[in-house]
């Protein structure tokens, strides 16, 4: 088998069996296109699975190379690529070929050690930037309401007030179909509270709590919905399609311009505030990781940092003795 073929196939198990989120599959298939393609001119000639069964470490690592210096190399147009980036951008290309390999592995009897012995390089880990509470909370009404049709401004303050009610991925609430929602409600006995049930990463379900308030904008949501039936999205655009998160984070950024927030104010970061109001609230660190759907506790770690920095950053601004 030729290695593209093998390619091919690794990411469509990446997308059928693993459940990778369409953004890392693209990445994965961007960093492993490049590297065939690099092996191409680096052994002259077309590369086969027996080939990369008998690649060695230098090998992998002048790729790397090649790849660290084609991103330093001034172009036009051409951006050059921070320290931090890059070394993302190296951590991301050798996980790629880790699990490329181990995929191998598996399905192709290749038993080539190299990749494992691959150095990642510590990526500097940043920390999540919630909006206020002041802010967060404006958000439903603010998108809402610069919306051309009172369509749009009702679906998209439903929309808004679930991001941040609920902590939800833009992703995992534009892919909530109507009957979803009846759902939830449902499991509320009738009320304005409910339990949605949420697919998130890798194909993970969680059960995320309907506020009062969020349930009785979605049952209200609903009421307009231009097609409730239940296989409808609950969040269609204008031509009844499931609406494109490009869409929901276009109108968050016209109103974040008019409103004078910060660039990082984005529909993501409302789940960033979510799990950092919840902390200051005084929230269980490991109810704020089922709510947020994380597989590992260290991943919601973060926002105890964040916690701590803004704590630090009151103390230095406000104790008698913090300039002595």
């Amino acid at each position: 088998m030729m290695a593209m073929q093998a390619c091919a196939c690794f990411l469509d198990w990446m997308a059928d069996e693993r459940r990778a989120s369409p953004r890392t599959t693209e990445a994965y298939r961007g960093d492993l296109h490049r590297f065939l393609d690099f092996l191409g001119g680096h052994l002259g000639g077309e590369v086969d699975v027996a080939a990369l069964d008998a690649l060695s470490l230098a090998d992998l690592r002048a790729w790397l190379a090649f790849e660290h210096d084609q991103a330093l190399r001034p172009r036009p147009g051409h951006r050059v690529t921070t320290r931090d980036r890059a070394a993302r951008t190296r951590a991301r290309r050798v996980s790629a070929l880790r699990s490329f390999f181990r995929y191998l592995a598996r399905h192709h009897g290749v038993d080539n050690p190299a990749p494992a012995l691959l150095a990642a390089p510590r990526v500097k880990k940043t920390l999540p930037r919630p909006l206020s509470h002041e802010d967060a909370l404006e958000v439903p009404q603010g998108v809402g309401e610069i919306a051309h049709t009172p369509m749009a401004r009702m679906r998209d303050g439903a929309l808004f007030l679930l991001l941040y009610g609920c902590g939800l991925r833009i992703s995992e609430a534009l892919s909530l179909d109507v009957a979803d929602l009846d759902r939830a409600m449902a499991l509320g006995g009738g009320a304005d509270e409910g339990v949605l049930r949420i697919m998130g990463k890798g194909g993970k379900e969680r059960m995320v709590p309907l506020l009062p308030v969020v349930g009785r904008a979605l049952r209200e949501w609903r009421r307009h919905h231009p097609a409730p039936v239940a296989g409808a999205p609950l969040f269609p655009g204008v031509r009844g399609g499931r609406l494109q998160a490009a869409v929901a984070q276009r109108a968050m950024r016209t109103w974040r311009h008019m409103a004078g927030l910060p660039d990082h104010a984005t529909p993501h970061a409302l789940r960033h505030s979510f799990a950092t109001h919840l902390m200051e609230g005084g929230a269980d660190l490991r109810v704020i990781q089922e709510l947020l759907g994380h597989a590992s506790l260290s991943t919601t770690q973060r926002y105890t940092l964040a916690d701590e920095s803004r704590l630090l950053d009151v103390w230095t601004r406000a104790h008698p003795r913090a300039g002595a």
